[in-house]
């Protein structure tokens, strides 16, 4: 039987379509194994930063390094600005924009009896102006019509390409689990008319449409069993959606707060809507509200006049508030962005130093929040079989769980939590 494996950077949206994948893969007869023994190798990429771009490099050059066999497919954000970029690194055998990742499976192979070996770039002229679209979108730059280049030189068969114009095509992939997600999830239904009846909320007039109303609309006219909401900005965390959120058992207890920095100056720089202490105030009400809850934050560092004051503030609020995860980020110049163009520029070494205090500050916290579920039950979702006799689980509350014995998928059970181990929290078994 063929094996894969997927490898997710960035935000929920790519987490999603990875889940996706994966459920694919599975449906067409493959078995998830590690990136190390795996026949192929899905890694699903970001570019919000250059060090999201430099991370998932790296990681193309350590799966190759270690699994120098398998069929290294390249997808995501990355995959679809610079496709040519990660052709030309060793050991990719098809790069898959986000234009056709919902047909990546089939890309890659349905039939488990793969044909893999060693990959290399087509010839840069075969990646020429004629298939190249330069739009105004300056570095983004996606190929006109879709590419595939099984053609052989004298390195062996060339890197295949599947990218073309993101907004020539509306296939989705879809997942099991429902998210709420958006850009400014939390001004939903604030640009409606405010007059007539909305077809969007059922029986909600359009004077009243905020994100709470979409929720209700949602837990009223569906039998969704769980709902998880992604990122709302802390002005837009209202004392009606913490209480709703907390409440609702069909709401997974989970907050995802935007931060980016504890320094006022700082956040008045990113023309940031709230205040250090608005944001402290939000968070201690969610804790108190929901005890359990998992409760996130992105975080950046060395953006333009960063002081090592201004990151001691961002350093100290971490540490006094009751985060469980935290996504930090290294800021990265932007071209055609107005902080691309601010005096005082943070030097990259200091930005990646702080990046670090901040990351081991961040897993201490998640390890303190992870240990004290141990003797407890948790509810959680059953995934997949890992690791032979064990199926591996998400709590509602956003932790990986390892469960004894072998369990269907996409069921809602109650375990109890027996330990800690490699980052994820283990059970013996159901409770």
């Amino acid at each position: 039987m063929g094996t894969f494996y997927v490898e997710n950077f960035g935000c929920r949206a790519t987490q999603a379509d990875g889940a996706a994948i994966e459920r694919q893969f599975r449906e067409c007869g493959f078995y998830r194994a590690d990136s190390a023994e795996a026949q192929v190798v899905v890694l699903n990429t970001c570019t919000v930063t250059a060090s999201a771009d430099q991370d998932a490099r790296a990681a193309i050059r350590r799966i190759h390094r270690e699994n120098p066999t398998c069929q290294i497919v390249v997808t995501g954000c990355y995959a679809q600005r610079a496709p040519e970029e990660i052709a030309a690194l060793p050991g990719v055998s098809t790069v898959v924009g986000n234009s056709h990742k919902h047909e990546l499976v089939d890309i890659a192979g349905k039939a488990p009896s793969l044909v893999v070996g060693r990959w290399s770039l087509a010839k840069t002229s075969e990646l020429s102006s004629e298939n190249l679209a330069t739009s105004s979108a300056g570095n983004f730059v996606p190929l006109s019509r879709l590419m595939s280049l099984p053609t052989t030189n004298d390195q062996g068969p060339t890197t295949e390409v599947f990218v073309s114009d993101i907004f020539a095509h509306t296939e989705l992939l879809a997942a099991p689990e429902v998210v709420i997600s958006g850009i400014n999830l939390g001004r939903w239904g604030r640009d409606l008319p405010v007059v007539g009846r909305s077809s969007l909320v059922i029986g909600q007039p359009h004077s009243d449409q905020r994100l709470e109303s979409l929720v209700h609309a949602i837990l009223d006219n569906t039998t969704l069993e769980k709902l998880r909401i992604s990122s709302v900005e802390p002005m837009d965390w209202s004392d009606e959606l913490i209480h709703l959120v907390a409440t609702s058992p069909r709401i997974a207890k989970h907050a995802h707060v935007p931060m980016q920095s504890g320094s006022d100056r700082i956040l008045r720089a990113m023309h940031r809507k709230y205040r250090p202490w608005h944001y402290e105030d939000k968070i201690r009400k969610i804790r108190q509200a929901m005890p359990t809850a998992a409760i996130g934050a992105d975080v950046m560092v060395g953006f333009p006049c960063e002081t090592d004051a201004d990151f001691d503030e961002t350093r100290r609020m971490i540490e006094s508030l009751p985060f469980t995860y935290l996504h930090i980020f290294t800021y990265s110049a932007r071209p055609g962005t107005p902080a691309a163009d601010l005096p005082d520029q943070v030097p990259v070494q200091i930005a990646r130093r702080r990046n670090r205090i901040l990351r081991d500050l961040a897993a201490a916290k998640k390890l303190e929040f992870m240990r004290s579920f141990v003797g407890k039950s948790i509810e959680a979702i059953t995934l997949n079989a890992f690791d032979g006799e064990l199926t591996e689980a998400l709590t509602e509350n956003y932790l990986k769980l390892r469960i004894a014995g072998r369990h269907l998928p996409n069921q809602w059970i109650n375990a109890r939590i027996s330990e800690v181990r490699t980052g994820a929290l283990l059970s013996s078994g159901l409770s």
